[in-house]
């Protein structure tokens, strides 16, 4: 019994760990926006106040679509009331599983918001820092730092929530898998972001680069036709905020072989990043130098042990062991709107 409270207050402990960073993220955030208004930087103030309110605007779509579906669903609500008394072990432990499907709706909901919000910021930030426009402070490390830990979190948060959700595959382990993956995520997003960064210092027109890139990752979406929401204008919706995420990482998105389509990506990923340096040095040799290298050999260290993470965890670390896709005793039981939409989400 303890150990299973151990694990569970583990997971809700990591869960409110990743809610307090992206508290963190947002604050220094708002504040770096007050501090470019009163700089009188008014495009920079807005970009940041933009990117923060078009994250919290989409989550809250999604958020009260999902409620209202919740509200409607018989299996969940089906007097109008929730109750505990009198339910019967399989019925509490099906309750218990909603439970983890609605972290999991929370989770997905805080990672939408976070790659809105902090991976456009980080590219404006990282962009403003090394352009050398003004004097960089510590509240703009403060905030890149948050934000770069809050994305990377937020991609391991969802991934053992939805994990943990989805009775027919393993949980993700705690410790090193945990570690080793975070690490994976967050030095290939670091890298990116940074080769996106000297991109947009070389021409303005990135901005159209990345716009097509993220054409071209809705086409991808469109083409799995993914099921996600019972709305089409939501599914478009989804579709355009998976596209954004796959801007900045890969995801498998709708639970199928991703062997061939992760190499595409990270052939492209290493191609982006091994170029950005070397061309910013030949179209602007009057860039600092100093700068350029310290970068460069950041980058180069970040796709390094990125992909070696990457590689270590699904050789070494990631779950394989499959469960039972029905209870042989229970049978298949019950699935309400929240169970069916944690089967169609972003697969691990």
């Amino acid at each position: 019994g303890d150990i299973v409270l151990d694990g569970y207050e583990l997971r809700w402990g990591l869960t409110i760990a990743g809610l307090c960073l992206y508290a963190a993220d947002i604050w220094t955030d708002i504040c770096l926006a007050l501090t470019y208004y009163q700089e009188e930087h008014y495009l920079w103030a807005g970009l940041t106040l933009a990117f923060i309110l078009t994250g919290m605007l989409v989550s809250q779509i999604f958020s009260f679509a999902w409620y209202w579906d919740d509200m409607n669903d018989f299996f969940i609500n089906p007097n109008g009331k929730a109750t505990q008394a009198g339910l019967s072990k399989k019925e509490k432990r099906q309750r218990h599983h909603n439970l983890f499907c609605m972290a999991t709706d929370l989770s997905m909901l805080k990672l939408f918001e976070t790659f809105l919000e902090s991976a456009p910021q980080l590219l404006l930030q990282v962009y403003i820092v090394l352009l050398g426009h003004r004097e960089a402070t510590v509240l703009n490390y403060v905030s890149m730092a948050f934000s770069f830990l809050s994305i990377a979190w937020s991609l391991v948060d969802y991934r053992r929530c939805l994990r943990r959700s989805l009775p027919h595959i393993s949980e993700m382990p705690s410790g090193l898998p945990t570690a080793v993956y975070l690490l994976y995520k967050l030095c290939t997003i670091t890298s990116l972001i940074l080769s996106y960064s000297l991109y947009l210092i070389i021409s303005a027109y990135t901005t159209v680069a990345l716009t097509a890139v993220w054409l071209a990752m809705l086409i991808w979406t469109n083409i799995l036709q993914t099921e996600f929401c019972s709305h089409r204008g939501l599914e478009i919706l989804y579709r355009a905020v998976v596209g954004v995420i796959l801007t900045f990482t890969f995801f498998n998105v709708k639970g199928q072989d991703t062997k061939v389509p992760m190499g595409i990506y990270y052939s492209i990923f290493c191609i982006i990043n091994v170029s950005s340096p070397i061309l910013l040095s030949v179209l602007m040799p009057e860039f600092n130098s100093s700068t350029l290298l310290a970068v460069d050999i950041f980058i180069l260290c970040c796709v390094f042990l990125g992909l070696f993470c990457l590689v270590l965890y699904y050789v070494l670390l990631h779950p394989r062991v499959k469960l039972h896709d029905i209870d042989e005793v229970d049978g298949p039981g019950e699935k309400n709107n929240s169970v069916r939409r944690i089967n169609t989400f972003l697969q691990p």
